[in-house]
C-alpha cells in the first residue's frame, strides 16, 4: 500500500511537470507566442484591455464604454468580480494569459483527480488511471476565456457528491464558493447546476429522500453565481432596451443536417469545448461497451453505461437545438432565441473523460494484457493532446505581437495626430479588436450584446454590400455579433495579411452614414480601387516588420 502511494505521488509530480512544459511557451515566448485567434485574440483579450483602461471597471449597470460603437454597455464586458478581469488589469496581456491558463489547467487536473479517486475509480490499484486521465483532461484545448466554466465541473461535482453522500466538509463549500469567481454561468455552470437539480430530483423520485443538504448546496452555488454575475442577471431580467441578441435566430436546420451535425459533434466535438476524443477515447469506450455487453455486467458498470449514453444524448440535444421545427416555440417564447440552451453539450468534457476513465478500468479488468493496453491508451491520449498545444496548432497564424501590431498602430495614431477619443475608425479585412486593443475608438466591434438600434444604424453603411452576398447578409442579420464592415468580395474573411496582392473592387459603402456616426478613418487591409467614388481618400500606407498587416489608411472626404 505504501509503495502504491509513493508510485501515485511520483505520477502526480510527473503529470505536473508535463503541465509545466505544456504551458512554458506562453511564459517563454510571451508576445511571440501563437495562440487561438477565434473568440480570443479577436475579442476577449482586447475587451479586457479596453475595460481596464475605461475607468468603468465598477461602472453602474447603466454605464457605457465610449471607446466602442459610441458607447457599448458596460454589462457587455461581464462582471468585475471575475478573477480573469483582474489578471488582465494587473498584468501584461501574455502574463495574464499564461496565469489564466495555468490556474485553469491545474484546477482541472486536481478536480478530475479528486472526482475519480473518491467517486468513480476509488482504490489504490487505479492510481495510474486516476492521474493519467486527469492529466489528459487538463490538457484539453478549452476555450481560454471560459476559465473553469467547463474544466471546473469535475471539482464542483466532487464537492456535490461529497455533500450528497453526507460526507460534506468545509472544503466542499469553499469549492462551491470560489468557482463562481473564475467561471461563467452562461458558458457552463447554468447547465451543470440545472443537471445537478435533475440529479437531486431523480434521487427524490427514486425514494432516496429529500436530502435538503444536497438541494441547498445547489441553491447556494447558484446564489453565489447570481451575486457574481449581477450584471448578466440585470441585463437578462430587467433591461428593456432591445439588443443584438434579439435578432439571433438558431432554429434553421432541416432534419438531415441535424442528423449530420449530431454525429459531427459526437465525433469531433465543438470549438469551445474541444475534447480531442475521436481517435482514442471513442474506440476505447466502444470496446468497453462490448465487454459490458458480452459479459452481461450492466449492473456493475451502470455508471459507465449512463455516461456512454449521456455523451451521445448531449450531442443529439446540441444538434436538435438548431432544428427548424423549434420555430413555432421560439416565436412564442423569445428567451429561447436569446439564451443558448444548446450549451448543455458543455457538460461533455467532464462526461467524456470520466467515461474514458471507467472504460480503461473495464479494459483493465479483462486481464494483464488488457490492463497494459489500457495504460497505453491513456498515454497515447496524453501524447495526442500535447500535439494540440497552441504553439503547434497555431504556428501558421500571426503571433500575439504580430496580431496586435502595437508598433504599427502607434505609427498610425501619431500620423493622425489627434486624441483618439476625438474621432472614430472602422476596419476592413482585419478584426476591429486590433484597433480597440491599441486605444482607437471604433464604430465596428465583435460583441454579442449591444443595442439593436446601433446594429440597424451600422447596417446602413454596408447595406449594398450585404445585398450582394447572401452569406454575409444572413450572418449579419440573423446574428450580428460581428458588427463589421463586411464586403461582398471578402465575405467572412477578416485576417488579410500584408503579403496579399488583392484589391477591393467596386466597394459600395454609405460613407454619409459612416460620418454621421462619427467615422473619420477606415483602416483597410487592402487597397480600395474605387475609393474616390465612395468619398474616401488614401491618406497613407503603413507596414512594419513586426506586424502581420499592411494598413491602408483612408480618410473620409
Amino acid at each position: 500500500m505504501f509503495t502504491d502511494k509513493k508510485k501515485e505521488l511520483r505520477w502526480i509530480i510527473f503529470a505536473l511537470l508535463i503541465l509545466t512544459l505544456y504551458l512554458s511557451p506562453l511564459f517563454i515566448l510571451q508576445e511571440n507566442a501563437h495562440i487561438r485567434v477565434h473568440d480570443n485574440l479577436d475579442s476577449n483579450l482586447a475587451w479586457y484591455k479596453v475595460l481596464a483602461k475605461s475607468g468603468q471597471m465598477f461602472g453602474d449597470v447603466d454605464a457605457v464604454i465610449p471607446q466602442i460603437i459610441n458607447g457599448v454597455p458596460r454589462n457587455a464586458f461581464g462582471t468585475e468580480y471575475s478573477i480573469i478581469v483582474w489578471l488582465y488589469a494587473l498584468f501584461p496581456t501574455m502574463i495574464a494569459y499564461g496565469l489564466s491558463q495555468t490556474l485553469t489547467r491545474v484546477v482541472a487536473f486536481i478536480g478530475m483527480y479528486l472526482l475519480l479517486k473518491k467517486h468513480f475509480l476509488p482504490g489504490q490499484k487505479w492510481g495510474f488511471l486516476q492521474v493519467g486521465v486527469s492529466l489528459a483532461f487538463a490538457l484539453t484545448p478549452f476555450w481560454p476565456s471560459g476559465m473553469l466554466s467547463t474544466l471546473g465541473m469535475p471539482l464542483a461535482l466532487w464537492a456535490f457528491l461529497n455533500i450528497r453522500n453526507g460526507e460534506g466538509t468545509k472544503k466542499d463549500y469553499i469549492v462551491l464558493t470560489l468557482i463562481p469567481f473564475y467561471a461563467s454561468i452562461v458558458l457552463g455552470f447554468f447547465f451543470f447546476l440545472s443537471a445537478m437539480g435533475i440529479f437531486w430530483l431523480t434521487d427524490v423520485l427514486r425514494g432516496k429522500g429529500w436530502n435538503l443538504r444536497f438541494f441547498l448546496s445547489i441553491a447556494y452555488m447558484t446564489f453565489i453565481f447570481m451575486l457574481v454575475e449581477y450584471r448578466l442577471v440585470n441585463s437578462f431580467l430587467f433591461s428593456t432596451e432591445p439588443n443584438s441578441r434579439d435578432e439571433y435566430f438558431h432554429a434553421s436546420l432541416p432534419l438531415w443536417r441535424v442528423v449530420r451535425l449530431t454525429f459531427k459533434n459526437y465525433v469531433l466535438g465543438h470549438t469551445h469545448v474541444m475534447t480531442v476524443h475521436g481517435l482514442f477515447i471513442l474506440p476505447v469506450m466502444f470496446i468497453a461497451l462490448y465487454f459490458v455487453y458480452s459479459k452481461k455486467t450492466w449492473k456493475q458498470e451502470k455508471l459507465f453505461v449512463f455516461l456512454f449514453s449521456l455523451n451521445f444524448l448531449l450531442s443529439l440535444w446540441y444538434a436538435f437545438w438548431f432544428y427548424k421545427g423549434w420555430l413555432p416555440l421560439t416565436k412564442k417564447f423569445h428567451f429561447m432565441d436569446t439564451f443558448n440552451f444548446a450549451r448543455y453539450h458543455f457538460l461533455r468534457p467532464m462526461v467524456i473523460y470520466a467515461g474514458f476513465a471507467l472504460s480503461l478500468k473495464i479494459l483493465s479488468l479483462q486481464g494483464s494484457s488488457w490492463a497494459n493496453t489500457a495504460k497505453w491508451f491513456a498515454i497515447a491520449q496524453i501524447l495526442l493532446l500535447c500535439l494540440f498545444n497552441d504553439e503547434i496548432i497555431y504556428h501558421n497564424k500571426p503571433s500575439v505581437g504580430e496580431f496586435y501590431a502595437e508598433e504599427l498602430f502607434t505609427e498610425i495614431k501619431e500620423h493622425i495626430g489627434e486624441e483618439q477619443k476625438n474621432y472614430r475608425v472602422a476596419s476592413i479585412g482585419i478584426h476591429p479588436a486590433i484597433s480597440q486593443y491599441n486605444g482607437f475608438y471604433t464604430l465596428d466591434t465583435y460583441n454579442n450584446f449591444y443595442p439593436l438600434s446601433y446594429k440597424h444604424q451600422f447596417r446602413k453603411i454596408i447595406e449594398v454590400e450585404l445585398a450582394k452576398n447572401k452569406t454575409i447578409r444572413k450572418y449579419f442579420d440573423q446574428w450580428g455579433g460581428r458588427c463589421y464592415i463586411f464586403t461582398a468580395q471578402l465575405g467572412k474573411k477578416y485576417m488579410i495579411k500584408k503579403d496579399s496582392e488583392r484589391k477591393l473592387k467596386d466597394l459600395q459603402l454609405n460613407t454619409t452614414v459612416f460620418k454621421e456616426l462619427g467615422g473619420k478613418y477606415i483602416l483597410s487591409a487592402l487597397p480600395i480601387s474605387n475609393s474616390e467614388s465612395i468619398q474616401l481618400k488614401l491618406d497613407k500606407i503603413f507596414e512594419s516588420r513586426n506586424s502581420a498587416w499592411k494598413i491602408y489608411l483612408y480618410k473620409t472626404l
